[in-house]
């Protein structure tokens, strides 16, 4: 019998499903039983992801390819901790603000880790846990929130097609263009108000 392959990218990327306990941001949070989510389920979704090598993101030609071909011109570097980021609490509980961009939200992580949740096609939250290597981007228009795990750091690539945009549409926002093609995008309502992620 064959041997399962091991997508590379759950080294860096992990998901699950969220418990309902809505104690300490900064804690896994699994459902009891755990209930994993797979890389390939994220991407229905619209969340793509890759793996690459945070010690050579410098001359990494994987990452350069990827920036190349999705016009991400833009870069900067943001360290999300205590002792780097002015006003940590005050931050850190703004990125958990359940939001949306109107442009894609692309970060890339060189150090530490940390949580983005996601809401899937039933509005049912998804931690992502994106570690040192996890590159990940969230489409236009899903909503979405980001915390450091409880080690409270993380040293993150900002990627942007031209230059950066910041701005956070805090829910509700279904009215934003942005929000509309991603809902035409990935999400088709059936009659009875149930959600088929098939579209």
């Amino acid at each position: 019998m064959g041997e399962a392959v091991k997508d590379q990218r759950e080294e860096a990327i992990q998901a699950w499903y969220l418990d309902d306990n809505e104690e300490d941001q900064k804690l896994p949070h699994h459902k009891d039983p755990k209930e994993f989510v797979s890389l390939d389920k994220l991407a229905e979704l619209g969340v793509l992801s890759w793996r690459l090598d945070a010690d050579n993101y410098e001359t990494d030609a994987e990452l350069k390819k990827i920036r190349e071909s999705r016009g991400y011109s833009y870069m900067d570097f943001c360290e999300v901790c205590p002792e780097k980021l002015p006003n940590y609490d005050a931050k850190v509980k703004m990125f958990f603000e359940e939001h949306l961009h109107i442009d894609e939200e692309i970060r890339y992580c060189l150090a530490g880790s940390g949580y983005f949740d996601v809401r899937d096609l039933n509005d049912v939250w998804i931690r992502v846990w994106v570690k040192k290597g996890g590159l990940i981007v969230f489409p236009a228009g899903i909503y979405h929130r980001f915390t450091v795990d409880s080690d409270n750091y993380m040293k993150a690539m900002r990627l942007f097609v031209g230059g950066p945009v910041w701005t956070a549409y805090n829910r509700p926002h279904d009215h934003l263009p942005a929000r509309k093609e991603y809902m035409d995008k990935f999400v088709k309502v059936i009659r009875d108000g149930t959600i088929d992620a098939s579209a």
